[in-house]
């Protein structure tokens, strides 16, 4: 799926008269992939100049292009500020990752809870991308 056909399914929905959330089909799903330590070596902000030099995972270039391939979105999501664009772009281009967006500023230091109102599922990268398995797990949600 190329970006023209993810900027149509994201696009403005009516209902009734009303505006929606865009809601995705069913077994499409949409990537948030963060790109220090997750699908290259881990580079800190305070060193940029290392951004375009780091080694990248193939394990996790191969998974991403297939699950792109698939039809699925992909959208970077990264710690990197706005002024490592550049260098994040060129470095992604370099590699061959094929994506839809990066998003710039999340913000650092881990330990993330995220809230939404759309499911959220997380996956936690241990070192290796691999085909993703169902495991039961507990998790932390709000009373009903």
């Amino acid at each position: 799926m190329n970006k023209e056909d993810v900027d149509k399914l994201l696009s403005e929905k009516l209902e009734n008269g009303e505006h929606i959330s865009p809601v995705l089909p069913e077994g499409v799903k949409n990537y948030l992939i963060d790109i220090d330590g997750t699908i290259c070596d881990d580079i800190p902000n305070e060193e940029p100049e290392r951004m375009l030099t780091a080694e990248v995972y193939p394990d996790a270039l191969i998974t991403l292009n297939n699950w792109y391939d698939q039809g699925h979105i992909i959208c970077f999501f990264t710690s990197r500020t706005e002024e490592h664009r550049g260098y994040t772009e060129t470095w992604l281009k370099k590699h061959g990752f094929k994506y839809h967006s990066l998003l710039m500023g999340k913000p650092r230091g881990g330990n993330y809870h995220w809230i939404d109102n759309h499911l959220v599922k997380a996956t936690r990268y241990k070192g290796k991308f691999t085909e993703l398995v169902d495991k039961e797990v507990t998790i932390q949600v709000f009373k009903d």
